[in-house]
């Protein structure tokens, strides 16, 4: 017999101890190496971990939703036996004990003594009826009803005052559901609370007229598409925009180290992904080294891998600033909270048509004429950390931003 130990492996050097959120097989069934064996889940990431032999799952150590720390053996394989030989029979059934055979007569079953009297006193031969009761027990309705003296139905009852009602009402059991929280909610519950608890945390807005952005992916999508394989999102406009922006204010692209403020020269964006656990954060690398088609085709790989639950702790590990588009569920406005220990992070709103004052050059006499338009205007928002952050400069970043998404172009130029 050959014994293999199945451990949790290391899964970063922040995590010592997982979830087992799930077993893919059971005690004596067969597994494949590298077949996934089991399901762990971590305050970061949910990934599944593999057999390291064929075999059979002699034991499992740890129950379904029982913690263990990294390292710990959480089951072993028996790499020399097959499914047959392992798995323990299953025990025959008793037999199951003869049940008496139930008799043609109704009276098998005593009568309840209001039908025994009744009977009596009405000569009522309680053997020729068929009993509506259990197991066919007569009961007092079926003897009343064979010496036809079934009363007539009892008038409604007055209603009971309202009060009577609400009491009655209140009084009705109302069943609740608990559900322990996952790793992954307990972990966003900490950092929420430790964020509110530890940043100077304002919000700024704006509004963006989207029409340019919309216009230039109408015109140019189908094409760019072709070529890509991916469509023209709001996000790679969003991401270069915020990479120019924050180029332009540094300290929101830094952090606080114990009494340093540390400037990131690089520009890892973090694009909050909705997923079957949760809010996840996954990061795009340096996207400041990537054109708009570049980062298209990043984000759509790493919100699949997040929808999938496929997604590791490395793609999700660091970033210097966040963005995160809580329009795509219907918000028009809302106060995103820090991602420790970035100092910023941009919230996206859904688009709503609305009547804006438009300013236009007059070509004839060079005069600016105002007039009103319905466009699609998107509100947008700016969390920052004031004790790094000042007001001057979370006003200057965000609007910034919106030059850079009302005049796409701007992005091309580096202006």
């Amino acid at each position: 017999m050959a014994d293999i130990e199945v451990k949790v492996p290391a899964m970063g050097e922040s995590i010592s101890e997982g979830t087992i959120s799930r077993w893919f097989k059971k005690e004596g069934e067969a597994v494949k190496a590298d077949e996934a064996l089991f399901e762990i889940e971590t305050d970061k990431v949910t990934q599944e971990i593999y057999a390291p032999a064929a075999g059979v799952v002699k034991k499992l150590a740890k129950a379904q939703g029982a913690n263990a720390a990294v390292g710990e053996v959480v089951a072993i394989i028996d790499s020399s036996a097959t499914a047959s030989a392992v798995a323990t029979p299953a025990p025959s059934p008793a037999p199951a004990a003869e049940q008496p055979k139930e008799k043609s007569s109704p009276m098998q079953d005593t009568l309840p003594p209001a039908a025994k009297k009744i009977a009596a006193e009405n000569n009522i031969d309680t053997t020729a009826l068929a009993g509506s009761g259990k197991h066919g027990q007569v009961t007092k309705g079926d003897v009343l009803g064979a010496i036809g003296a079934v009363p007539k139905p009892a008038a409604p009852a007055t209603p009971a005052p309202a009060a009577v009602k609400k009491e009655s009402a209140a009084s009705l059991p109302r069943s609740e559901t608990v559900q322990p929280m996952t790793r992954l909610r307990r972990a966003i519950a900490d950092r929420l609370v430790s964020a509110q608890q530890t940043a100077a945390i304002l919000t700024t807005f704006n509004e963006v007229d989207m029409k340019p952005a919309m216009d230039l992916r109408a015109k140019h999508n189908d094409e760019f598409q072709k070529k890509y394989g991916v469509k023209i999102g709001f996000m790679s406009l969003f991401t270069r925009a915020v990479v120019s922006a924050l180029k332009e204010i540094p300290a929101i692209n830094a952090e606080i180290r114990g009494n340093d403020i540390v400037y990131k020269n690089y520009y890892d964006i973090g694009v909050a992904v909705g997923g079957p656990r949760g809010l996840v954060v996954p990061i795009v690398r340096d996207a400041d080294q990537l054109n708009f088609a570049e980062i298209e085709i990043e984000i759509s790989r790493l919100a699949t891998r997040v929808k999938e639950g496929t997604i590791t702790l490395p793609e999700m590990e660091g970033g210097t600033f966040t963005i995160s588009n809580g329009g795509i569920y219907g918000s028009m406005m809302s106060t995103p909270i820090l991602n420790p220990p970035q100092s910023g992070i941009l919230g996206m709103h859904n688009i709503v048509k609305r009547a804006v004052v438009v300013s236009e050059q007059n070509p004839a006499t060079g005069t600016s004429v105002d007039k009103i338009e319905i466009r699609p205007m998107m509100y947008i928002a700016l969390s920052y950390d004031h004790r790094i952050v000042d007001g001057k400069e979370a006003v200057t970043f965000l609007v910034k931003v919106k030059q850079a998404i009302e005049d796409p172009v701007r992005l091309l130029l580096g202006v």
